[in-house]
């Protein structure tokens, strides 16, 4: 079984369903991952402050010493935490990640929020007073320009950002050498992002969804009168198709270009996860799933509210 790709700006092909790894525990993320290759998934979808990494390249180096994959087939995502955004730290940081996956390159790094925080190795500087985030003042642009030479050194084949809204990708469009490839948001039918994925395709940025099955376990906000997966218009739909809801959920946002990596550490569940090709959405039940739209978003990232550059708060300048 495979998936089709999505061909990026930079020539490269990404497949269009990957795994994603956020809170998949490391004990359980080398299984789940030697799965989803044997299942047929190429593409995994990475990030230093996820915390497994290490465990994920130890799945991936068996795969490929027992001859079940070889890593040109794979598409390896990882991404810049916040507290490495100094010009100068973002190589080393490339270069612990790609150490923990046990890879010689990246097919696509991205940064992760256009935030900085306190540089340094502590990965959630707080404030004790106000259990908020400590800031560093680093202007995102400054990191990108470091990111590019990742680029340029033949560490990562491409390079992109996640989390940044309109006005920041217009910036970066407007000041950066390479141009993003892709921008990774939260994207689910109560958060349809319409508009900046507009933006997005109106400039060859591929577009990849996380939380597209509604982020159950996510301990943030809790959108929708519904959790997703349990909403009667997606139940009606999954029933009418004889598919489980995420694989709706899933199709919906693959119709519409969009790169998606459902996290799952269950192997049935990663595989209906995968098995998404064989059908397609009416555009009447496309257009239920679309009327579901809240503007309800799981990830505010509210420890991080008060940076000028956060990307969603609305006192933000989001400059």
């Amino acid at each position: 079984m495979s998936t089709p790709n999505f061909l990026l700006s930079n020539g490269k092909n990404m497949p269009m369903v990957g795994l994603g790894t956020w809170r998949s525990p490391p004990q359980a993320i080398t299984q789940a991952v030697k799965d989803a290759i044997d299942i047929g998934y190429r593409h995994f979808d990475c990030a230093h402050i996820y915390g497994n990494e290490a465990q994920v390249g130890s799945a991936i180096a068996e795969k490929i010493k027992e001859g079940a994959v070889t890593r040109d087939k794979l598409f390896i995502t990882s991404k810049l935490w916040n507290t490495y955004h100094k010009p100068e730290m973002v190589r080393p940081a490339c270069e612990t990640s790609m150490r923990n996956l046990g890879v010689d390159y990246l097919d696509l790094y991205l940064m992760h929020w256009p935030m900085a925080y306190k540089s340094g190795d502590n990965l959630y500087p707080t404030c004790p007073d106000t259990g908020k985030a400590v800031f560093d003042s680093i202007d995102f642009l400054d990191t990108w320009r470091a990111m590019e030479n990742l680029v340029d050194s033949g560490l990562c084949h491409a390079i992109g950002v996640s989390n940044f809204n309109e006005h920041q990708i217009n910036r970066l469009l407007s000041e950066a050498k390479l141009k993003p490839v892709v921008l990774q948001i939260e994207c689910h039918p109560y958060l349809r992002q319409k508009s900046l994925i507009t933006l997005c395709y109106d400039n060859a940025i591929a577009v990849t969804a996380y939380s597209s099955l509604g982020s159950a376990h996510t301990p943030y906000e809790k959108p929708g009168a519904y959790p997703l997966l349990e909403h009667p218009v997606i139940q009606e739909i999954a029933a009418k198709y004889e598919r489980e809801p995420a694989q709706i959920l899933l199709r919906y946002q693959t119709q519409s270009g969009i790169i998606v990596i459902p996290r799952s550490i269950t192997k049935q569940h990663m595989y209906e996860n995968f098995n998404i090709w064989d059908f397609g959405l009416a555009i009447d039940d496309l257009k239920a799933i679309d009327d579901l739209d809240c503007n309800g978003r799981f990830m505010t990232m509210k420890a991080a509210y008060g940076h000028p550059y956060h990307p969603f708060e609305s006192t933000s300048p989001h400059s």
